[in-house]
C-alpha cells in the first residue's frame, strides 16, 4: 500500500467515524453481536479516576512536587485508539479487541518496572469514535477497564487528540471531553519540573469553539510567563498534533500544524524556556529540532501507520538531560 492510498484510507476511516452508522439487527450475526456486546464491556461500571482539575492535576502540584529530587522516568505513549485496528480493514467495524490486547501487554510490562515510572501520558486519540458515535460508549467502557489495571502508584496522564473531542469540535465535545478524562489543558509538577498539557485541537480548528481557544491562548501565556518567574529543571510541554514532522519549516500536511501559526507558536514555546515537547496523531515516530527546542513524534500503542510496531516510549529526565527511546510493547525494559 502506497503512502498516498494509506493517508486516503485513513481519511475515509476517519470520516466515517463521524458518520451514525447502526448495523440493522438482520444484518448481524450471532457471532458478531456477541463480540460487541463484549467489546461493550461492563455498561461503564466503572470509572477513570478524573485528576486534571482548574487546570491542575491532583497530587502532581509545585508544593508537593516543586523541588528536583534526582533522576526519574516517565511513559510517553499515543494513540491508543480504541477500534482503530478492525476500523482500517472495515470502516464499519466495531471490534477492539487487538487494541485491548496491547493495553494489557503494555501495562503488564509497566506494573513490573523498576524503579517505577512517574506516570504515563497518553498523547491524545484513547478512542477512535469520535463524540457522539456509536462504538464510544464500549470502547470507553474498555479503555476504562483495561487502564484501571495500572498500578494505582502510577498516574495516568491525558490529553484531547482529535478523536476525542472532534477534528472541528463545538464547546459540547470539550465539556463531554471534561466529563470523561477531566481537564483539556492544564500543569503540573513532578520531581521539579514543570509540565504543560496543551489542546492542540483548538490551534487545529477553532471554528466551533472560539471561546475555548481564547481561554486557551490566555492560560498558556500565564503559564509561560510563570515559568520563565519560577525556578524549574525543566520545561515539558505535551500536545497531541505534533506542530512538525521533520522541519519546522516543512510544507503543511494533515499530520502538521498549519505553518503561519506553527513557526510563532514555536518561537513562542522556545523563547519561554520549553526544552522539549511529545507529542502523538502521526503513527510514527518522527521529530526534530527549533532552535535547540527538541520536538519528539511517539508512534502508536495502538496501530501503527509506519515501520515500527506498536509500542511506548520510555522517558529518563536528569539533571541536565532528558533522553528518551521507543519501545516495542513487549520490548519495555524492566529494569
Amino acid at each position: 500500500m502506497t503512502s498516498f492510498t494509506k493517508l486516503v484510507r485513513l481519511k475515509f476511516c476517519i470520516n466515517f467515524s463521524t458518520k451514525w452508522r447502526f448495523a440493522s439487527r438482520g444484518s448481524l450475526t450471532e457471532g458478531v453481536a456477541i463480540r460487541q456486546l463484549r467489546m461493550a464491556g461492563n455498561s461503564g461500571a466503572e470509572k477513570l479516576r478524573i485528576r486534571a482539575r482548574n487546570h491542575q492535576y491532583e497530587g502532581f502540584d509545585k508544593e508537593n512536587e516543586g523541588a528536583w529530587r534526582g533522576p526519574f522516568t516517565f511513559i510517553a505513549s499515543a494513540d491508543t485508539q480504541y477500534g482503530m485496528f478492525a476500523c482500517w480493514e472495515d470502516p464499519s467495524a466495531q471490534d477492539w479487541q487487538e487494541e485491548v490486547e496491547l493495553t494489557q501487554r503494555g501495562v503488564e510490562r509497566i506494573n513490573k518496572m523498576k524503579p517505577r515510572p512517574r506516570f504515563v501520558v497518553i498523547l491524545g486519540d484513547m478512542l477512535d469514535a469520535m463524540p457522539g458515535r456509536p462504538s464510544r460508549e464500549g470502547q470507553k467502557n474498555s479503555f476504562t477497564e483495561e487502564f484501571n489495571k495500572l498500578d494505582p502508584e502510577i498516574p495516568l496522564v491525558y490529553l484531547p487528540g482529535n478523536h476525542d473531542i472532534g477534528d472541528s469540535p463545538s464547546m459540547e465535545d470539550i465539556q463531554l471531553y471534561h466529563d470523561t478524562f477531566g481537564d483539556d489543558f492544564y500543569s503540573f509538577w513532578v520531581g521539579g519540573v514543570r509540565f504543560i498539557v496543551l489542546n492542540s485541537q483548538v490551534y487545529a480548528d477553532p471554528s466551533k469553539c472560539q471561546k475555548a481557544r481564547e481561554e486557551h491562548d490566555a492560560w498558556l501565556n500565564k503559564q509561560l510567563e510563570d515559568v520563565q518567574a519560577t525556578e524549574c529543571k525543566h520545561v515539558v510541554v505535551f500536545q497531541h498534533i505534533p506542530w512538525f514532522l521533520k522541519s519546522p519549516n516543512e510544507e503543511n500536511d494533515y499530520f502538521n500544524t498549519d505553518i503561519r501559526l506553527r513557526l510563532p507558536m514555536l518561537e513562542k514555546l522556545h523563547k519561554a524556556g520549553v526544552r522539549i515537547i511529545f507529542c502523538g496523531h502521526y503513527h510514527r515516530n518522527a521529530g526534530g529540532f527549533y532552535k535547540g527546542m527538541e520536538e519528539v513524534v511517539t508512534s502508536a500503542w495502538g496501530k501503527p501507520l509506519g515501520e515500527d510496531k506498536s509500542g511506548l516510549r520510555v522517558v529518563t529526565v536528569t539533571e541536565d538531560s532528558i533522553t528518551h527511546r521507543f519501545y516495542n510493547v513487549d520490548d519495555i525494559p524492566l529494569e
